[in-house]
């Protein structure tokens, strides 16, 4: 089949369709691959073919997209990621000229020397690369393709007399910018193309141009690579490029690379310099026109037969030289250079005992620098790779998932957002390698997803108005690497140049509010020369900081002082959130975790020291049975659990357990069961937060002022609110749970089924009126009958002390005391002119909506144990007896016997009130208001 295969070479300059022809001759076979320069240049070939074929038969892969349908025919992908192995009719490979390029020559060389379809094999590229096809590939055949328009040279023109639909190319960010303001000032605006975008941006900035809603394109030399668009006249604003490694400026066929976007299909072009940029010399202009350019006679090669017996073998086969006097060996890639930091280091040489290891090192290798930080930090994060696919096989999901979240933000501005960009490159690449991760479709779907997010941000911010004529020379003295004096106040003001650029809060950077939007990019630019030292002194003294400068808010905002550093986010443990750390990205990942790491012990000691108790809890071993279950619910709900919800558990709690948990402070109330330390302010502040995390809410309950037995009860609130703040709704009020327990001792001495009034001291414990205590107790399922009668002075009688007298709360003690102070024989006035008093008559009246529980039977009573006197309807107390006058006398027979108890439904055995209580000691001084 080999022999069969034919290999054609087509050569010419731009705009001649060379990369349409190829299309439409993978098209023509049955299967085929088309190995193409750039990923914005493969998502636009693979989009055309998706569109004449369907998208059930073409795939594209890239460094950083895989997608791949079942019944795949045809390939699109990046010269790269071809898939050689696969044996298709057609192979294609576009741009064949690169393979002289420094950084990525030696690939193109590969597929030049290796790469062939079994029918039929495609190089397309310029004229250059004649000679060294002819002398690298056997039997090749030789097309060669006229450009279908005139490509002119017009010289310099100013940017404020550029025609329109004219794209000004730069060769660094910095210049990019700095032209794109100038644009937006003297021409309406412009769009931005730069190879760092990823193809969504790309696409959404092409279409502002090629839609008409600006007349400028203002691009890298990324435009150079098949981009096809309506453009007249290209303008040089430089001749000279960073290459990488040193300044060089630009040969002509690479000139000519980029001029050639002008004058698209049959319409003529132009190309010229502008700004800061030199003429071009006749010579290079009419090289250019004519399109004959010197030919290539090196190309760049690195050996492809690897040996992975030992990192020495393998360092030296890439290393190898070549014979061939059309080939010469490339210079060290950043694979390479990180193959040799890592096998330097022990910890991972000693690892490398099969060559399969050093096959999964070398593969780990090849994850390009996408970053481009620094060698060093880029060999530290495939190390860290290494370490998980050495040791278990596959990437740590939750490691690899903090570092894509970290990224996952659409704040701050185009050189922040191109960075994350930069950076989620390299989080899809080792999302797209087989059997690195888990779940892989789930991986490259988020950082698919992320990518997105921020191309749109970029998008956005790209459009909008770039910097002012301040900003403008910021830039320029910043690319001409002139020194800025940039300072920070003990304040933390910054200023650049003796002017206030914003200030420093924590660890973010904070524009002054006074300068537009679109100079914060520069303006940081300008102040990192003071800012990145001083992030790091800050982040030393503030992990040395005393957990007494941290505060928690009742938002789950974590401060420092008065400075917001981070915030408390949802962990897997609600009794163990997370910390997201408040600082600038270029402040560095060292701060960022050292600040996140001083968060993280303040708030984990912050909660082993409020929730004592239930820590002492979890670690009790001696805690076992339906008692451990019901200490791990304690636990769970924080120290506060309604009893309803546990009751079958509570009831089946023998009296060992309950002693058991009682050692720990558990209060078994008859409504809640709880840990009274923790409703102290701070514990309950505290769970308030917790409990909110947990559930995801957006808006925080705030805790109430400390000190409040009841407060309001809002209808719109959940009720699990006032339970995590302490409380339990009952009618128009909330009532804090431990005095409700207080009051529940109270009621259970009263007769709730004839009827009983209210006392003092439950007015006393709840601090409320006797028509808020009515309103209290229907909320507690308790009916309220309000009734009137004359105001009656009940006289002890002779050995009989005032607190054996009947207690109810119908008159104030100043009324009492007037009457007290009458004559005894005074004559009992006349029902027109008795003074009348309001009390309440509570009985025990569940609503049915309530949760239903097993109800208890109240104890039996003979109508010996029965009170002899029974409350009456609307009647005051002396008229009771028959004949309805009052009686002055002692009232012994309406006295309850002091032995009787007379329990509150639902009825159940009292609980001895625990002496431990925090409260109990503040209540002991409440005093009825007078």
């Amino acid at each position: 089949m080999r022999a069969q295969s034919r290999a054609v070479a087509v050569l010419g300059p731009t705009n001649t369709g060379k990369t349409h022809y190829a299309i439409e001759r993978m098209l023509a076979h049955r299967t085929g691959v088309i190995g193409l320069p750039l990923r914005l240049l493969a998502r636009e070939v693979y989009d055309l073919i998706r569109a004449l074929r369907g998208p059930d038969c073409v795939a594209l892969v890239t460094g950083e997209e895989r997608i791949v349908p079942d019944r795949t025919q045809y390939w699109v992908c990046t010269v790269e990621a071809m898939p050689l192995e696969i044996g298709a009719d057609f192979v294609a490979i576009d741009e064949i000229q690169l393979c002289a390029d420094p950084e990525r020559g030696h690939v193109f060389t590969d597929r030049l020397l290796s790469a062939r379809g079994l029918h039929e094999t495609l190089f397309m590229g310029s004229d250059t690369m004649r000679s060294a096809i002819a002398a690298l590939v056997p039997g090749v055949q030789f097309q060669r393709r006229e450009r279908m328009s005139q490509l002119s040279y017009t010289g310099s023109k100013k940017i404020s007399r550029m025609p329109a639909r004219s794209a000004i190319v730069g060769f660094s960010v910095e210049n990019v910018y700095a032209i794109a303001e100038l644009i937006r000032r003297q021409k309406g605006g412009c769009a931005v193309v730069m190879g760092a975008l990823s193809p969504r941006t790309r696409n959404a900035q092409v279409d502002l141009y090629q839609n008409g809603d600006v007349d400028y394109l203002v691009a890298t030399d990324a435009i150079g690579m098949g981009l096809n668009l309506d453009i007249k006249h290209v303008a040089f604003s430089a001749t000279r490029k960073f290459d990488g490694r040193r300044m060089r400026p630009l040969q002509p066929d690479e000139l000519a690379q980029i001029a050639g976007r002008a004058g698209r299909y049959q319409n003529d072009g132009t190309f010229g310099v502008t700004g800061e940029a030199s003429p071009l010399p006749d010579e290079v202009i009419t090289a250019i026109e004519n399109h004959q350019f010197l030919p290539l006679r090196k190309l760049n090669w690195r050996n492809a037969r690897l040996e992975f017996g030992t990192p020495e073998r393998l360092i030296a086969s890439l290393e190898s030289h070549t014979n061939n006097e059309w080939l010469s060996r490339a210079r060290d890639a950043d694979d390479l250079i990180a193959l040799k930091t890592l096998t330097s280091q022990p910890e991972i040489r000693d690892r490398l005992t099969h060559p399969r290891e050093l096959k999964l090192l070398w593969d780990i290798c090849r994850v390009p620098d996408f970053r481009g930080i620094s060698s060093a930090e880029h060999a530290g994060l495939l190390g860290r790779v290494f370490d998980f696919l050495h040791g278990d096989g596959r990437i740590d999901a939750d490691w690899l998932g903090r570092n894509i979240q970290r990224i996952d933000r659409t704040d701050g501005d185009i050189d922040t957002l191109s960075k994350r960009l930069a950076y989620i490159r390299t989080w899809t690449y080792i999302a797209q390698r087989k059997a690195w991760v888990d779940d892989e479709n789930h991986w490259r779907e988020a950082t698919r997803a992320v990518e997105d997010r921020l191309s749109d941000a970029l998008h956005e911010r790209l459009t909008q108005r770039f910097v002012d004529r301040r900003t403008s020379v910021l830039l320029r003295r910043l690319k001409q690497k002139e020194s800025l004096v940039a300072e920070v106040n003990d304040k933390g003001e910054v200023t650049v140049e003796g002017q206030l650029i914003g200030r420093l809060e924590g660890f973010r950077f904070q524009p002054d509010k006074t300068d537009h939007a679109d100079e914060a990019k520069t303006l940081r630019q300008a102040s990192l020369a003071a800012l990145v030292p001083l992030f790091h002194l800050r982040a030393d003294k503030f992990y040395n900081a005393p957990d007494t400068e941290f505060e928690f808010t009742e938002q789950g905002g974590l401060m420092w002082g008065t400075t917001a550093v981070g915030k408390l986010v949802k962990g897997d443990d609600p009794l163990r959130p997370q910390v997201a750390a408040f600082v600038d990205d270029e402040a560095g990942h060292d701060v960022t975790e050292k600040v996140r790491r001083r968060l993280q012990h303040f708030i984990d000691r912050k909660i082993a020291a409020l929730f004592e108790p239930l820590m002492n809890m979890t670690r009790d071993e001696t805690l076992s049975g339906l008692a451990r279950g019901v200490a791990f619910q304690m636990v769970e709900a924080m120290g506060v659990i309604p009893r309803e919800k546990i009751a079958n558990d509570i009831k089946a709690l023998d009296q060992d357990a309950r002693g058991m948990l009682r050692k720990h402070g558990v209060r078994f109330g008859q409504y809640t069961i709880f840990l009274p330390l923790l409703l102290k302010p701070a514990p309950t502040r505290l769970r308030l937060v917790l409990r909110s995390l947990s559930e995801g809410l957006d808006t925080f309950p705030e805790s109430p002022p400390p000190g409040l037995v009841t407060i309001p009860h809002i209808p719109e609130v959940p009720s699990d609110h006032y339970l995590m703040a302490g409380y339990r709704p009952a009618g128009a009020r909330a009532i804090r749970i431990d005095m409700l327990e207080r009051l529940a001792d109270l009621l259970r001495a009263c007769d709730s089924r004839s009827g009983f009034e209210a006392k003092p001291d439950m007015l006393s414990i709840t601090g409320t009126t006797l028509e808020q205590f009515a309103d209290l107790m229907e909320g507690l399922g308790y009916k309220a009958e309000r009734s009137e009668r004359a105001k009656v002075k009940p006289e002890p009688e002779a050995g009989t002390t005032p607190e054996a007298a009947p207690e109810t709360v119908t008159e104030t003690p100043a009324e009492a005391a007037a009457e007290a102070d009458a004559p005894a024989d005074t004559a009992p006035e006349t029902p027109a002119e008795e003074a009348m008093e309001v009390y309440f008559t509570f009985t025990w009246a569940p609503r049915p909506r309530r949760d239903p529980r097993p109800e208890r039977k109240p104890e039996a009573r003979s109508d010996a144990n029965r009170p002899r006197e029974k409350r009456g309807e609307g009647r005051p107390e002396g008229d009771r007896r028959k004949g309805g006058k009052p009686k002055t006398g002692k009232p012994k027979d309406r006295r309850p016997e002091p032995q009787r108890e007379f329990s509150a439904a639902p009825s159940r055995k009292s609980d001895k009130i625990d002496p431990d209580n925090p409260f109990a000691a503040a209540l002991m001084g409440l005093k009825l208001k007078g």
